[in-house]
C-alpha cells in the first residue's frame, strides 16, 4: 500500500548527506522530474516501499504553476507527505469524488535517471487538502522498476503514523481513497516515521 515517504528540501545534496549522518545508509541520486523542475534521491524502505528527498532541480527553470510541496520555501527538511500504490488509478479517483473527495487530476509523470533510463508513471498531484496526511495515488507504468529493488539498502521502516487536530476529517478523506494511516490527534498536523537503521531506531517526521 505504501509506495514512499516524501520528504521535501531545498536542498537535496545537502539534506541526504544530513540523513545519510543519522541513517548510516547514504542515499543514490534517482533522477530529474522533467518539466517540474524538481530532483530527488533515494533510499530503499523494504520491499517496495522506499524514501524519496526531493528538492529543487538547479538544473530545470522553476515550474509555472509552482514546486510539488512549496519546497523552494522550505526552511527545515520534513516528511511532508507519503504516496500510496494502488491499481487503476483513475478508477480510484473516479470513487473517491463520488465519496466526497477530490484526488485532482491524474498526471503522466517522467523521471530521467542518472544513466539516461526514464521511469514514467501517474500521479495524482498534491492538492494540499489533508495537511499531507492523505497520501497521492501512484501507479507505475507496466515494466517499469520500482526505485525500491535500486535504491541503497539497509533501513526498513516499521510504520508510519500521522497526527492531526481533526483526525475524524482525516479518515474520512483516507476511507474515500480506501487507504489506511492510523492518525492520532494532535494540535498540529504531521507524519511521523519509524525507521529500523544501521544507527538504531530513528523517527523521521
Amino acid at each position: 500500500m505504501i509506495d514512499h515517504l516524501v520528504y521535501a528540501t531545498d536542498d537535496v545534496d545537502r539534506t541526504a548527506k544530513d540523513l545519510a549522518d543519522r541513517l548510516g545508509v547514504a542515499a543514490a541520486p534517482g533522477g530529474r522530474h522533467l518539466g517540474y523542475g524538481t530532483r530527488n534521491a533515494l533510499i530503499s524502505l523494504g520491499p517496495d516501499v522506499y524514501l524519496e528527498i526531493i528538492g529543487p532541480d538547479s538544473g530545470q527553470p522553476p515550474p509555472a504553476g509552482g514546486y510539488w510541496y512549496g519546497i523552494n520555501s522550505i526552511q527545515t527538511p520534513r516528511l511532508v507527505t507519503w504516496t500510496a500504490r494502488l491499481e487503476h488509478i483513475e478508477r480510484v479517483a473516479a470513487h473517491a469524488h463520488a465519496q466526497g473527495y477530490e484526488t485532482g487530476d491524474v498526471h503522466k509523470v517522467f523521471r530521467e535517471t542518472p544513466d539516461g533510463e526514464r521511469l514514467s508513471w501517474r500521479l495524482t498531484m498534491p492538492t494540499g487538502a489533508g495537511d499531507g496526511l492523505v497520501p497521492n495515488i501512484i501507479e507505475w507504468d507496466p515494466g517499469c522498476p520500482h526505485p525500491s529493488e535500486t535504491a541503497p539498502k539497509g533501513v526498513e521502516l516499521v510504520n508510519l503514523r500521522g497526527h492531526h487536530p481533526d483526525p475524524d476529517a482525516i479518515n474520512a478523506m483516507l476511507v474515500a481513497l480506501g487507504v489506511e494511516l492510523p492518525v492520532e490527534r494532535a494540535p498540529l498536523p504531521g507524519l511521523s516515521a519509524l525507521l529500523d537503521t544501521p544507527r538504531g531506531p530513528v523517527e523521521l517526521v
